[in-house]
């Protein structure tokens, strides 16, 4: 089912772009946009919820004062907020639930048939539909600049007893960091928060959200050791656009927030 309904249409889209451009690593590059701008409609509800939610900070924190030594009158005088000013604290997980889910079903493509031996026409066909048949005879070109995509983005060096990551993945991490960054006004925000106020939780929460803008990145270089470099190229420019939306996001939110001023 899994297959039939993501997996083999996301291979199909892949082969498309292929056929195109003659090279996976631009089909990679246009599917990655393409699953992007699809996309939109549902990361922009997160993007103004975070937005909101940095405007109604002030409010959160009298609430907090005004709660401290009542948990549940807190949580519910922070729904009826958040139902004044139509938040949906949940509406930030959709996106990342729908963008791991496609990385999955790429990385089955990817580990199921995209491999360097054997005849990979052949196998491509078998999740091919009827009209993007390739000719059983046809080479695919898996080479993107340095990279073999079939293959984990990594150098191996003399004297070092453990591989280097590569280019490309090194970009994928700096490219989540700097995305994590963009969020830091709003860290900082609840970092005074929790300073001002007496519930612990608020400082093990803020300490977290922190720590988070840190481990990502970590987290994509470790991640992409084992990962064919198709699928660390997929993830620097799903991270690429995801940093230039937020970048437009914030910068139409602050001119706006100026007019309103």
């Amino acid at each position: 089912m899994f297959n039939a309904l993501l997996s083999q249409p996301l291979f199909n889209g892949l082969i498309f772009f292929y056929k195109l451009f003659g090279n996976l690593g631009w089909a990679i590059i246009f599917l990655t946009i393409l699953i992007r701008l699809l996309m939109i409609p549902l990361t922009l509800p997160s993007l103004k919820a975070a937005s909101k939610l940095k405007e109604i900070a002030p409010e959160i924190e009298r609430l907090k004062k005004k709660y401290a030594n009542d948990k549940q009158g807190f949580a519910k005088a922070q729904i009826e907020l958040y139902r004044k000013y139509g938040i949906n604290p949940a509406s930030g997980c959709f996106p990342q639930i729908i963008q791991l889910v496609i990385l999955v079903a790429l990385y089955q493509a990817f580990t199921r048939v995209l491999r360097p031996d054997g005849n990979m026409a052949v196998k491509i066909n078998e999740f091919l539909y009827p009209f993007l048949r390739l000719p059983a005879e046809t080479v695919v070109n898996t080479r993107f600049f340095y990279l073999e995509l079939t293959k984990p983005d990594v150098f191996r060096l003399s004297g070092f007893s453990f591989p280097l990551p590569g280019l490309f993945l090194l970009a994928a991490a700096l490219v989540q960091f700097i995305s994590s960054k963009m969020t830091q006004p709003a860290v900082k925000v609840a970092q005074k928060e929790a300073k001002e106020t007496p519930n612990t939780q608020d400082d093990l929460a803020v300490a977290m959200q922190s720590q988070m803008l840190y481990l990502f990145p970590l987290m994509t270089i470790f991640i992409g050791f084992s990962f064919p470099s198709g699928l660390v190229l997929y993830w620097f420019i799903f991270s690429l656009f995801t940093a230039i939306q937020q970048y437009i996001f914030n910068k139409v939110s602050l001119a706006n927030g100026g007019k309103k001023a």
